[in-house]
């Protein structure tokens, strides 16, 4: 027997073998891809509390603590931004949000300039420490004359009072027994002279 013939035999009976051989079931073939080992399951958390950024307003100041006294600035938020809230502050003015970028990734933002989605279950959080100075700021007198205009002292205008006043004075005229009355004499002077010019009239008629 030649090779074509033994070619021809090895294949009829491929075929018989592929014909007479029963179906293998899809779920086996299935069964036979899928990879060992357990497949985790993905199961996600509810989201918290969002407060979103009132749209009125531009944007507005995120601080290290709940107070705009007491704590520095340390970012801001825009006009309908969204961020996760954790709580309150104790007075309820102030809401702690989630701030990437910060320390622990906290801030606080004024509450009435946000609205919450869903803060009925937020709790009362206790506020940080206050930042303290490094140094106490003190200024240098010498360095501080150094931008103070000097003053040249004016003296002030002294007082003379005037001149004392001169009122005249006249003598008093004595009115002793023995001398008559400056009246009296005028008056005996003014009856000569008419009794003078009286005659005087007669006469020349």
């Amino acid at each position: 027997m030649n090779i074509r013939n033994k070619l021809l035999v090895l294949a009829m009976i491929l075929s018989s073998l592929y014909i007479l051989a029963p179906p293998m079931d899809n779920h086996l073939i299935a069964a036979a891809q899928q990879p060992t080992g357990s497949i985790p399951t993905v199961t996600g958390t509810p989201p918290g509390a969002i407060v979103t950024v009132y749209l009125d307003l531009a944007q507005i100041d995120v601080y290290a603590g709940p107070s705009s006294y007491e704590y520095p600035a340390i970012g801001v938020l825009l006009a309908g931004q969204q961020v996760p809230a954790y709580g309150f502050s104790e007075d309820g003015n102030w809401i702690q949000i989630y701030y990437p970028g910060v320390t622990d990734s906290v801030a606080w933002v004024y509450a009435p300039y946000v609205s919450i989605s869903r803060g009925a279950e937020m709790p009362e959080l206790e506020a940080p420490p206050t930042p303290t100075l490094i140094s106490t700021p003190t200024i240098d007198p010498t360095l501080a004359a150094a931008f103070i205009p000097l003053e040249t002292p004016t003296r002030l205008p002294t007082f003379t009072p005037p001149a004392p006043l001169d009122i005249p004075s006249f003598p008093e005229q004595s009115t002793g027994p023995n001398r008559v009355p400056m009246g009296l004499l005028i008056f005996g002077l003014g009856f000569i002279g008419g009794l003078g010019a009286l005659i005087s009239f007669l006469r020349g008629r």
